[in-house]
């Protein structure tokens, strides 16, 4: 009877002493080429071994049972491996079915959010979504966190991609990674956390300065100490229990702050992600920050630069950050100014480019202006994935649409000149998922043109070889352009030949020099 006791014990134990985060699990992914992390939990003092890959590494816990170490870097496997994490009296933890490739969390609002199964075509596309190398984690459900958490408030694990795991997926980053391992058969893992109608501000970490000022609050100081009291005894009746053989007894909750709060978000669904092995991420957010226009800039920068300083990534390993640009949205404005609704933080957006490893790619052509959720998600994906079969997978190929390069005026003309041409503009015109028709004797559509008065006419433009000129008999000395400067450019038809959307801009207030 003792030695069933005992032998109760021990199992309790193994279940129990050694612990993982859950973003560590059978069928992940591992970023290639990196150095990775692992980490977990164990009691004080103990030693930890990890095997992966022909690779043991050891460490011993610190005073808090917490341990971390760092396996090779690793070159891309798309057959899977198995990990073994063990402690010195024998517990251990197996995870299987893992591959090497590239990591990407994917995070934003409800854009980012929409899954597959609500997105255009989607039953043809869940019928189909059978990609083993396509890894998924989606973040559950929408939490909130005063201080930044090690932990998930729900754990969860990584699955392979198939018909029954993708449907409730984000579609934008499922259509991003598919194009992606289509194009290099090099395994994906797509991490999802998303909250629809959030702001930039919750999802930004605060400074390590502002954690301590947050923490002087005294009602978010006396909600964390009651808390490290409550762990503290939990800590103690868990030990008691392991050691007599008693139902284990249940984890305080930790604080719970909103949806609004500075880092509140953060906290919860991405600090617990932190040190994971990463290529970097893709960012659809901006609409419940729209009222911001070019405020937008400072907040976003803040958002990239704060989540490439909790993962420390090195130089020489960029933490590739692309944004989607707003889609169209609201009825067509009727004034040649525009700067309605979504125009000014377009402008934004474009310029988070200022930072280095970032991209910007446009869903201006395949918005909807009474829906904020436009279901064509499929050339979201393929957009974004430009940017990183570039960047990452060194593709020698055209990635944004003409983009506004300078500004030219001789009389009555003024000359349009372009970055990111390609093999050229066009006049285009894209219908659903099909790709982008070019149509030449269209009207170029959404420039505008004004004088040195600031009133502001629709302009006549036309391609003279890789420049639009611009002009209205309105206008005999024009001073600024704009284009497409409005939150539903409904007409919207100038491309390069790659059929990627040109550029929204404005010359009149320097954001775009």
């Amino acid at each position: 009877m003792k030695l069933i006791i005992f032998l109760l014990v021990l199992a309790t134990q193994s279940l129990f002493a050694l612990e993982l985060p859950s973003i560590f699990s059978s069928h992940m992914v591992m970023q290639r080429n990196l150095a990775n992390p692992v980490w977990g939990w164990d009691t004080p003092k103990s030693k930890i071994s990890v095997t992966f890959a022909n690779q043991i590494k050891t460490t011993t816990t610190d005073e808090h049972g917490k341990w971390e170490l760092k396996l090779d870097a690793l070159k891309a496997n798309t057959k899977g491996q198995t990990m073994e994490i063990q402690n010195n009296i024998g517990q251990s933890i197996v995870l299987k079915d893992i591959l090497v490739g590239d990591v990407w969390i994917c995070s934003g609002q409800s854009n980012m959010e929409w899954s597959v199964k609500q997105s255009k075509n989607s039953q043809a596309e869940i019928a189909n979504a059978q990609h083993p190398i396509i890894r998924l984690f989606n973040v559950p459900g929408h939490h909130t966190g005063d201080l930044p958490q090690t932990e998930l408030t729900e754990r969860t694990n990584w699955k392979a991609c198939s018909p029954k795991n993708i449907k409730d997926f984000s579609a934008v980053g499922y259509y991003f990674g598919r194009e992606l391992i289509e194009k290099t058969n090099i395994p994906v893992g797509l991490i999802g956390s998303n909250w629809g109608g959030t702001r930039i501000e919750p999802w930004t970490p605060l400074a390590e300065q502002a954690l301590k000022e947050n923490y002087k609050n005294e009602e978010t100081r006396k909600k964390w100490d009651a808390y490290l009291n409550q762990l503290a005894k939990y800590r103690k009746n868990l030990e008691h229990a392991l050691t007599h053989g008693l139902p284990i007894p249940v984890k305080p909750l930790t604080p719970v702050s909103n949806r609004f709060s500075q880092s509140a978000i953060y906290n919860a669904m991405i600090s617990p992600l932190v040190g994971y092995g990463v290529r970097g991420a893709i960012w659809y957010q901006g609409e419940s920050n729209a009222s911001d226009g070019i405020e937008y800039l400072p907040k976003i920068k803040n958002l990239i630069e704060g989540w490439r300083a909790a993962w420390n990534q090195p130089s020489d390993f960029p933490f590739y950050f692309y944004v989607v640009k707003l889609a169209q949205f609201k009825e067509p404005h009727p004034e040649a100014e525009g700067g309605d609704h979504f125009a000014p933080i377009r402008v934004a957006q474009d310029r988070i480019q200022e930072l280095p490893h970032t991209g910007v790619a446009s869903a201006i052509d395949i918005g909807a202006a009474r829906d904020i959720h436009p279901r064509n998600k499929q050339d979201v994906g393929k957009r974004l994935a430009l940017w990183a079969l570039r960047d990452v997978h060194n593709r020698d190929i055209v990635v944004a649409g003409p983009t506004f390069k300078q500004l030219k005026i001789e009389g009555p003309l003024a000359t349009i000149h372009y970055n990111h041409l390609g093999s050229g503009l066009m006049i285009g015109n894209k219908q659903g998922l099909d790709p982008v028709i070019e149509t030449p004797n269209r009207k170029i559509e959404h420039f505008a043109i004004s004088g040195a008065d600031n009133i502001w006419y629709w302009a006549n433009a036309k391609i003279v070889g890789d420049t639009i000129q611009v002009s209205s008999p309105n206008v005999p000395n024009p001073v600024a352009v704009r284009f497409a400067y409005t939150s539903n450019p409904n007409k919207f038809n100038l491309y390069n030949k790659e059929g990627l959307p040109a550029v929204p801009f404005r010359t009149d207030d320097g954001e775009n020099k």
